[in-house]
């Protein structure tokens, strides 16, 4: 011990020891109460900053899994809106500060965005904005079918992708009027639903599918210049649509489809009746089998093309870009008939005459005698 504790006797100054000891724990019970204040006030000021940075917005790295479906058209403030409505950010506002200072906001489109729950405004953007994050529900529509045929497919598929939607929806939804069709559409639909792969927003509308079909049929036939083709032809446009259906439904080969078109202008201008199977189809609506039988042929409507001359009186299916080109554009042959031989390779052989064409329906018929049940 300090020789200041000692007495000259040599005996402890309890005093002494006392008094310091009491000096020493003052000293020490002041650094606990500075320090300890400190923290509390250090612990308080970092609440307060917590408290005001999350005012209106999030920290972190969110918290549940959660998808979120933004609908057509949604502006930006309205997409912050469907965010804060499902906690996936605190506040519009800042959303929308957030999106004024990235350029790619403007890229944001509706469909489904898997995010999470209390993210950061800038988090919430990053994560909308990486594709990776976004099912969009598409709805892929082939070559050829009718307008009934596509309303099932559109059915199927979107089944598959977690929509429902009816038949009598897609019927009630299949409005001319409000299709923005083409004015020589005669009113029709049939032909104008352009056979193509879409996205289809959500909350899913039979109208709107309609209308980005026709638009695409206008975009396509314009860029091709499909109206001035069909006046080069001294034909309707309309005509050449309803030529363009039929080719589509007859031969599914591209380096065919002129040859085709050329066997209907010859067919025509002969007064010949076309006598196309896929017409007689149509007006069966049995699309199961590639030919018809002599009963089939019977039928009485006007789409039936064995027993009236002429086109019929609208298209049989809506047809794709090649198809619609051909019509456009048909072969210079004199062929005035045509038979798919090998429905497996699609080989179709073409003829000027009876005898040559009936030679070929032979090849045809020894294939189907090979093929049982294809025909």
């Amino acid at each position: 011990m300090s020789p200041a504790f000692v007495e000259n006797d040599g005996k402890y100054n309890w005093q002494k020891i006392g008094y310091h000891a009491r000096s020493a724990f003052a000293v020490l019970l002041s650094i606990a109460i500075l320090v300890g204040g400190g923290w509390f006030v250090y612990d308080k000021a970092q609440d307060a900053w917590t408290a005001f940075r999350t005012e209106d917005d999030y920290i972190g790295e969110g918290v549940d899994k959660i998808t979120v479906t933004i609908p057509s058209g949604a502006t930006v403030t309205q997409i912050g809106d469907v965010l804060v409505q499902y906690n996936v950010i605190k506040s519009t506002k800042t959303f929308r500060k957030v999106a004024s200072k990235e350029p790619k906001s403007a890229t944001l489109q509706s469909g489904r965005y898997k995010l999470r729950t209390e993210l950061p405004a800038a988090t919430a953007l990053q994560m909308m904005l990486d594709p990776a994050n976004l099912k969009v529900i598409r709805v892929v529509l082939p070559e050829g079918f009718t307008v009934g045929r596509q309303w099932t497919y559109i059915e199927q598929q979107l089944a598959k992708q977690g929509i429902t939607i009816t038949r009598e929806e897609l019927a009630a939804g299949l409005i001319p009027e409000e299709l923005n069709l083409p004015l020589w559409s005669r009113g029709k639909v049939e032909g104008f639903l352009f056979p193509e792969t879409y996205a289809v927003a959500e909350p899913v509308s039979a109208v709107r599918i309609f209308e980005k079909q026709v638009a695409q049929f206008t975009k396509v036939t314009d860029e091709m210049g499909f109206v001035n083709a069909s006046e080069v032809m001294a034909m309707d446009p309309f005509d050449v649509l309803t030529i363009a259906s039929i080719i589509e439904r007859e031969v599914n080969k591209q380096e065919y489809r002129p040859m085709v078109s050329a066997v209907i202008q010859n067919r025509l201008k002969a007064g010949m009746p076309l006598q196309m199977d896929s017409t007689v189809h149509y007006a069966l609506q049995d699309f199961g089998k590639v030919t018809t039988t002599a009963e089939d042929r019977l039928v009485d409507s006007p789409y039936n093309t064995y027993r009236n001359t002429g086109l019929p009186p609208g298209a049989i299916s809506n047809p794709g870009e090649a198809a619609l080109d051909a019509a456009a554009h048909p072969a210079a042959s004199d062929a005035l008939y045509f038979v798919t031989v090998d429905l497996d390779s699609g080989e179709t052989r073409f003829a000027a005459t009876l005898p040559e064409h009936d030679a070929n329906v032979a090849l045809f018929q020894a294939w189907c005698s090979a093929n049982s049940g294809r025909c």
